[in-house]
């Protein structure tokens, strides 16, 4: 669906169903959709053969013609075409049809918490009508929009953004830190102090940070639910390093 005030697609709320059926977050009606609870199991897998026999059902659509779409779009299903892949004879028998780059949905993955956490203002994620599609779909109050004296409306620090001073105290730690040679290239040049930021760093340093400095740079400013929170996803991430973040 599209978010009213972001105006962006949204997955929110549609993953529960993957979780073991008695998992706690299926029957939290506060964190995600109001009053909503989960008792769905996930779809079953559909075979190669299976998933051609629905594609081979699509109408045929021209380029060119917009005005026309495929029966049920947005309704029943999201098909706007007919993939050309599924003309390859050997397509249907593919394990893996689409792979995605792991580096690159791991710096997405980290600089949107990089930018959170640090609460960057030109690049967070959590911006006013973050907000105020947040307060549309869930009762998480302490991220409500407040009403102040002269009747504008403030977003209240969350408590997985840092302070000033936070921040100061985690780019001063990086700016002295040094890596062994051809570990990892120099992090301190990316450090912005006259900004509090962190900018331009490159696939590899976001790996580096992710995998060795992020449990230890944010663990003594953010409450334990949130760092457990990112260990969490990491440790889904790449299991490899699950033991050195629950170590940390």
């Amino acid at each position: 669906f599209q978010l009213k005030h972001g105006r962006k697609t949204s997955f929110f709320d549609c993953h529960r169903w993957f979780l073991p059926i008695d998992h706690p977050w299926r029957m939290n009606t506060n964190d995600f959709l109001k009053g909503r609870i989960e008792t769905d199991a996930p779809f079953p897998r559909r075979l190669g053969c299976e998933m051609k026999r629905h594609i081979e059902l699509l109408q045929d659509i021209d380029f060119g013609t917009s005005r026309d779409h495929i029966e049920g779009f947005g309704k029943e299903h999201n098909w706007c075409h007919k993939s050309i892949f599924w003309e390859l004879p050997y397509w249907e028998k593919n394990l893996l049809r689409h792979n995605l780059d792991v580096m690159h949905c791991e710096k997405n993955f980290f600089d949107n918490i990089k930018n959170i956490v640090m609460h960057d203002p030109d690049k967070t994620k959590d911006n006013m009508n973050a907000r105020r599609d947040l307060q549309l779909l869930t009762n998480r109050r302490t991220l409500f929009l407040q009403t102040g004296l002269d009747g504008k409306l403030y977003k209240r620090k969350a408590v997985y953004c840092l302070s000033k001073e936070q921040k100061f105290k985690v780019l001063e730690w990086l700016h002295g830190l040094r890596f062994p040679d051809g570990y990892a290239s120099n992090i301190s040049r990316c450090v912005q102090m006259q900004h509090l930021r962190l900018a331009g760093m490159k696939s590899h340093d976001c790996h580096v940070f992710m995998q060795r400095l992020m449990p230890t740079a944010f663990r003594d400013f953010l409450s334990d639910t949130t760092h457990q929170t990112i260990i969490t996803h990491q440790k889904n991430g790449t299991p490899k390093y699950s033991r050195l973040w629950e170590t940390l």
